[in-house]
């Protein structure tokens, strides 16, 4: 990297520390208090993980500068004209080709999400042999009795019903997280995963009335692909002051 790329680099950090928009997001934990137990314990984890000192800038908490956030103050039409016009053909290529999204039950489809996840060895990095040679354990977690907190799934099918792309999502009063996504590398070209991304952004919308904010992960420290690709779906830099009330 040279003086000038250097420079670049440490403007662009500063940006993210400094310039950022402000966001105030509450994980309304109050509202766990008639749901199972789990649903209070994994807002506090979630909680904590966003607050701890930043590995790199312990100045700062983990997830508290640069954060990638998509607002969702609007309806869905609102959204998706947010999003860039690539992204728009990107979904509209899925549809056409027909491609169907659904919200899953992880444990449906333990098969097909192990063919999703082997299909390729590299992704945002090279992915561990474990994660790719084991077959994912069943999950036993409780089901959500709220619209304020959750861990969804939600999968994109072929037209033989076979999943190809599927997310886990965190859910806690403002904000829904992209916790972890993956497509099968067959039909990435097709668009799955935009699909998946806006279909779960219109889920938020719609059913979730206390959501007002999409998160995916953090900008500072990501490879330029992937802020590319943040950025594609309006997930841009914010600073963000969590609460769990």
């Amino acid at each position: 990297m040279d003086v000038k790329e250097k420079i670049e680099k440490a403007k662009e950090i500063h940006s993210l520390l400094f310039k950022s928009p402000k966001l105030n997001l509450s994980l309304k934990i109050d509202d766990t208090i008639n749901n199972a137990p789990f649903f209070k314990t994994i807002t506090i984890n979630f909680y904590k993980e966003m607050t701890k000192r930043h590995k790199k800038l312990p100045l700062f908490g983990q997830m508290t500068r640069g954060v990638a956030i998509c607002p969702l103050n609007g309806d869905y039409e609102s959204y998706i004209k947010g999003i860039e016009s690539s992204g728009h053909r990107n979904v509209k290529k899925a549809n056409r080709i027909g491609y169907t999204f659904q919200r899953i039950n992880f444990n449906d489809h333990l098969d097909e999400i192990w063919d999703i996840r082997k299909s390729t060895t590299v992704r945002q990095g090279k992915l561990s042999d474990d994660f790719i040679n084991n077959k994912p354990d069943k999950i036993t977690d409780p089901e959500s009795n709220s619209l304020v907190h959750g861990f969804p799934y939600f999968g994109v099918f072929d037209e033989n019903h076979v999943l190809v792309a599927y997310a886990g999502c965190f859910l806690a009063g403002d904000v829904i997280e992209l916790s972890h996504f993956y497509g099968h590398a067959e039909h990435q070209k097709n668009g799955v995963v935009p699909l998946l991304i806006t279909s779960i952004a219109k889920v938020a919308i719609e059913e979730h009335p206390t959501v007002k904010f999409f998160m995916y992960g953090g900008l500072i420290g990501a490879s330029t692909s992937l802020k590319r690709f943040k950025k594609k779906f309006n997930f841009l830099p914010h600073h963000v002051k969590w609460s769990l009330k």
